[in-house]
């Protein structure tokens, strides 16, 4: 679970001096059930953070349906009892969490399991392209995804604006000596630089903005040169839900998606106050 020192910034920044409304109409000391339910079909995440959020200020939860599971239109998530501010100071921030993670660990879900009908191997992948990391990493994990890095300390990835001052061979040699306990990966947009980098020891190869023909070839040419088997062989850029199968069909290993954190849609949640306690 993330860490609740996390979480609490969110509804910290939500109600920076308090609940206004619920202080102001609500009698203090009253207590009220509440249910959060589903109002679309997918896989639910976020479920811990909100038990977290909510049991901090003293709501009883009883969880439902745990992280990763499906879930219908409909079902109830949690059910909350408690004092009925709190629970009405804590729900927009839990269920903002709960809507983004659910979003994020359905699509990861409906995108790794048209992968695996077309290739068991293949594994789906965030990117770096997010300011909620820790929400949107664990939210991949549930979905049945790779993470990928979750900081710059995480692994070596040498991309293009390294490559602009180091020359190719030379900064994998020096990613190398540096550590040997970080994976080297170094991302090229060329046949050429696919066997070069392969050729100097780099761990992981992505092969980014290269259409599936132009990746066919540079795999054939890893393999004639017997370079194939020594890396992971990552693709990534220009890749949508729409072509994801074309790419999945290929001898790779993985497929990096920073649509999955930039883009993909909130999953609908609601909270319903059902009675006084």
């Amino acid at each position: 679970m993330i860490s609740l020192s996390y979480l609490l910034r969110f509804l910290e920044e939500d109600s920076p001096f308090g609940d206004v409304t619920s202080e102001a109409i609500i009698p203090e000391g009253t207590k009220a059930k509440a249910v959060i339910i589903a109002k679309q079909d997918g896989v639910i995440a976020g479920v811990e953070e909100a038990k977290a959020l909510f049991e901090h200020f003293g709501v009883g939860v009883e969880v439902r349906k745990r992280d990763g599971e499906l879930v219908k239109r409909g079902d109830t998530i949690l059910e909350l009892e408690g004092d009925a501010r709190s629970i009405l100071l804590v729900e927009r921030t839990a269920l903002n969490i709960m809507g983004r993670m659910s979003g994020i660990a359905t699509e990861v879900r409906r995108l790794a399991d048209r992968v695996r009908a077309v290739n068991q191997k293949v594994r789906i992948a965030g990117t770096r392209k997010t300011l909620l990391k820790p929400i949107d990493k664990r939210a991949i994990l549930i979905g049945g995804g790779e993470p990928h890095r979750f900081s710059l300390s995480d692994a070596v990835l040498i991309k293009d604006n390294h490559l602009a001052l180091v020359p190719l061979e030379e900064a994998i040699r020096r990613a190398k000596g540096f550590s040997v306990y970080k994976v080297v990966e170094v991302e090229v947009e060329s046949l050429e630089d696919a066997i070069k980098a392969a050729r100097a020891g780099a761990d992981v190869v992505m092969l980014d903005n290269m259409t599936s023909r132009e990746i066919a070839r540079t795999i054939e040419a890893l393999k004639r040169e017997g370079l194939r088997e020594r890396v992971k062989i990552e693709v990534s850029g220009g890749i949508t839900p729409e072509n994801i199968e074309e790419y999945a069909e290929l001898d790779i290993d993985v497929i990096s998606l920073g649509y999955l954190t930039h883009s993909v849609k909130n999953f609908d949640v609601s909270l319903e106050i059902i009675g006084k306690a």
